[in-house]
């Protein structure tokens, strides 16, 4: 029954697509006439064709593998003769989720609660309130297919928020999607719920002095330019000094050039040039857009070294062709670790969750 829900949520989202599209519209020139959004939170808000349909592929996985989310035997251990231990999946119980800007998240969070049998309550920003309504909308109709209307809500006001972080008689688990300060927000108001948060997305490409040159511009270039709002894009590029003043720092450049990349320069890569880009204010800089920090490190453990001081330990990349990735693999402290691949990659539906 699970999975019938979710099919059904993913084939509304496709015959119900221009009335989507057209809310979206609405919440994009509102944003748009009040002036009050960032370039980055204006291109999360924004739907269109291609992402409502890889959003119902998402949602038909997700649906498809429904039928393991819970109830499923992890781990059986025989404890002693006759005495036997299951560890079993169950649902959390009750969700609050509070997102920022990205209307798309309501169907996929949607989706996910349903998969594992979780109520929920949903919290999205008023610049997206029509889109959320109109996704919402068709999410209640979906659940009453089985006659569930009612196992997902839509919150629409601030100060209802700060009345839900108080029910922890009634609230299990609070995930904050969007900014940093929402995270931080949401932990001080949450009386006695769990919360969890997650930090800024400042990822970084670290390019050796061994690095394939056809590898390293199709990386940096996804990495950075694919979709530059997102928490998973590349904000700052760390290059081998050795590299410099080659033909492949060349290409990057130009690379950067061609995609309307505003480069900042780091103290380092400042101090290497007669004339360079603006120097960063600080090397701890989530742009989310098509902007970027260039910084020259010395080696691998220069790289891990910077790494640690101003990253967030979301994503991070090394770009060579020797063993030196082994030793950047095992000593980034980060939640994702890669080599030869777009940052871009770091996300549970590429990872096949």
């Amino acid at each position: 029954q699970r999975a019938e829900i979710i099919f059904h949520l993913a084939d509304l989202l496709t015959d119900h697509r221009d009335e989507i599209l057209a809310a979206n519209r609405k919440d994009m020139e509102e944003a748009e006439e009040k002036g009050r959004l960032a370039p980055p939170l204006l291109k999360r808000l924004s739907l269109s064709t291609a992402k409502l349909n890889s959003l119902a592929i998402g949602l038909r996985q997700i649906a498809a593998s429904s039928q393991d989310s819970v109830g499923r035997v992890i781990r059986r251990t025989r404890i002693a003769k006759e005495l036997e231990l299951e560890q079993v999946t169950v649902p959390i119980g009750v969700l609050l989720v509070i997102f920022e800007s990205r209307p798309d998240c309501l169907p996929q969070v949607s989706a996910l609660a349903i998969a594992s049998g979780n109520g929920l309550l949903l919290k999205g920003g008023k610049e997206a309130s029509n889109s959320n309504q109109t996704l919402y909308r068709l999410t209640q109709e979906a659940l009453s297919i089985h006659g569930v209307k009612d196992a997902i809500q839509l919150v629409n006001t601030r100060e209802e928020v700060e009345d839900l972080c108080r029910l922890n008689k009634l609230i299990d688990l609070i995930i904050p999607r969007g900014s940093s300060e929402l995270v931080r927000d949401i932990q001080k108001a949450a009386k006695g719920i769990p919360v969890m948060g997650h930090s800024e997305g400042i990822c970084h490409v670290y390019v050796d002095n061994e690095a394939s040159v056809e590898k390293v511009t199709r990386i940096v270039r996804d990495s950075k330019c694919e979709y530059p709002a997102a928490c998973n894009a590349m904000e700052t590029l760390l290059i081998h000094r050795d590299v410099l003043r080659t033909p492949l720092f060349d290409q990057i450049i130009d690379m950067l050039r061609v995609e309307q990349v505003k480069i900042h320069a780091g103290p380092k890569f400042a101090s290497y040039l007669t004339f360079s880009p603006s120097e960063v204010k600080s090397l701890r800089t989530e742009y989310g857009d098509l902007e970027c920090c260039i910084e020259v490190v010395d080696g691998v453990e220069d790289a891990i070294e910077h790494i640690h001081k101003y990253g967030s330990s979301h994503t991070d990349v090394i770009v060579t062709e020797n063993a030196t990735a082994e030793y950047f693999l095992q000593h980034v402290d980060s939640a994702c670790v890669f080599w030869n691949a777009s940052s871009r990659f770091s996300d549970g539906y590429r990872f096949g969750l």
